[in-house]
């Protein structure tokens, strides 16, 4: 009888020092995910390894914030080849359409108030971008609201630029080769 309580007792100081050591392990665990967590919050970059994808995520947000928007687009266009799942992916094109649709204010207006073909074509990329996010979570409400937003902005000034006529009509020669 004595033996078998000590059997008992070593099995349940094993499975106490196990649970201990998980339990260490997922404190240790949550110290590093909530350091990951200050960083983002405080808009810092994320340099650890270990986290790739927040690691590129991070960057690209920055970029943005700090007017690199080609460079924002292009990382956050990155970040979907490493398959992230559906709801941050969602997040990648709203980003991505935030980038675009700013780049575009910030490009300049013709004299006529027609916007300059880059802008045109990064709103353009933009609306494409807000409406794949809208695919993927159709109930996301400021991918909705910047959808309109820049429905409107382009409502009013979208139509082309009036293009200057070359002086030569060249209406008369032949297609293709002689």
């Amino acid at each position: 009888m004595a033996k078998n309580i000590k059997n008992r007792n070593l099995a349940l100081a094993i499975l106490v020092l196990i649970g201990l050591t998980g339990a260490s392990y997922e404190a240790y665990q949550c110290h590093i995910i909530s350091g990951i967590n200050k960083k983002i919050t405080a808009g810092k970059v994320i340099t650890d390894d270990s986290y790739p994808y927040l690691q590129k995520y991070t960057a690209a947000y920055d970029q943005g914030n700090k007017s690199d928007y080609k460079h924002a687009i292009q990382t956050y266009s990155q970040l979907l080849d490493q398959s992230p799942s559906l709801a941050n992916q969602a997040k990648i094109h709203f980003n991505i359409g935030n980038n675009l649709f700013i780049f575009g204010l910030i490009r300049r207006i013709n004299e006529d108030g027609t916007f300059q073909d880059e802008a045109r074509h990064a709103y353009m990329q933009a609306k494409i971008a807000y409406e794949q996010s809208l695919r993927i979570e159709p109930t996301d409400v400021a991918s909705k609201f910047n959808l309109s937003l820049l429905n409107s902005v382009m409502a009013k000034n979208m139509h082309s630029a009036p293009k200057e006529q070359s002086t030569m009509e060249l209406s008369n020669l032949p297609i293709g080769l002689p």
